[in-house]
């Protein structure tokens, strides 16, 4: 016997999937804008931290077209064919955006090193006005997006904020760089290039932070918190003697829980019905972001 038999009400939640994508798109559109600066700054001031940056936000740009696309699939509704709903496309989009910052991170390192044994022109100082803008404006963007990813729990929405975090930080990088350069004189002109090697461990090391939780996710790995509360409301029914077992997986935003509970044996069919879904309906009623609850009635 399971709580699929019958629909719950709809619970609350505060996820927003419009506003997620939407600010993908403006991450999108401003990091297009920001590369395009960098590069022709980066080109025509002689300065491989900034073509680096501006490579890093090359891949921002596709980051968050997926992370849109990812957003967009997700927000479907379930159907015959994914009654699960399509949730998993949100840790799909953050895989392939972490796999895409690990690979840029790797790019610009071998081009820094190739860059540092290369004798080449001191970076021209307007390049440091630049920096300036684009740090302020992606700890801006970093900022809001994380406030919304922390509203929603979109593990994408997450990861498309630490992306606007890491271009920040490479970004203050290469400032740190062309300093060193400008203010070292003749002889410190590699200290560009160093800055754009850091850049790329920074890079390396929040891309492979950012793909432990999407794994994770994908393999449905126990959502141990929400199991554990999960069980603590079923406890508070009358007539659930005990939980075997539970578990909880995440999907996008929500959560699906998977339930063993122990009853009075001598109940009927129809009361051992109506006990799950009050424990069904309360679980979804405390926890907003459940969206399902699978509960298996046992004797005691």
């Amino acid at each position: 016997m399971n709580a699929q038999d019958e629909p719950a009400p709809p619970a609350p939640h505060t996820h927003d999937p419009a506003r997620g994508q939407r600010l993908a798109l403006a991450g999108m559109l401003i990091n297009a804008l920001l590369a395009i600066i960098k590069l022709f700054a980066g080109l025509i001031g002689h300065s491989y931290a900034l073509v680096a940056d501006a490579i890093e936000s090359m891949a921002d740009i596709a980051g968050s077209l997926l992370i849109w696309g990812g957003l967009r699939l997700a927000a479907r509704p379930v159907d015959e064919h994914h009654p699960y709903g399509y949730g998993k496309a949100e840790s799909l989009a953050a895989l392939l955006v972490s796999l895409l910052i690990i690979g840029a991170g790797i790019g610009i390192a071998v081009e820094a090193i190739r860059e540092i044994v290369t004798p080449h022109h001191a970076p021209a100082p307007f390049t440091l006005i630049v920096l300036i803008a684009v740090v302020l404006c992606k700890e801006v963007m970093f900022r809001i997006v994380r406030r919304t990813a922390r509203r929603s729990g979109s593990g994408a929405v997450h990861t498309d904020a630490w992306h606007h975090r890491a271009d920040a930080l490479t970004s203050l990088a290469a400032f740190i760089g062309i300093a060193i350069a400008l203010i070292g004189g003749p002889g410190y002109e590699p200290a560009d290039d160093w800055a754009a090697l850091l850049a790329s461990a920074v890079i390396l090391f929040n891309g492979v932070k950012l793909l432990v939780n999407p794994v994770r996710e994908l393999l449905d790995a126990q959502a141990g918190d929400i199991s554990t509360r999960a069980s603590a409301i079923a406890l508070t029914i009358p007539g659930i003697q005990s939980i075997h077992k539970a578990a909880a997986r995440k999907a996008g935003t929500g959560y699906w829980v998977d339930m063993h509970t122990r009853v009075d044996p001598g109940m009927t069919v129809r009361e051992a019905h109506t006990l799950v879904h009050r424990v069904k309906d309360e679980i979804r009623r405390q926890i907003p972001q459940v969206k399902d609850v699978l509960i298996h009635v046992e004797p005691t």
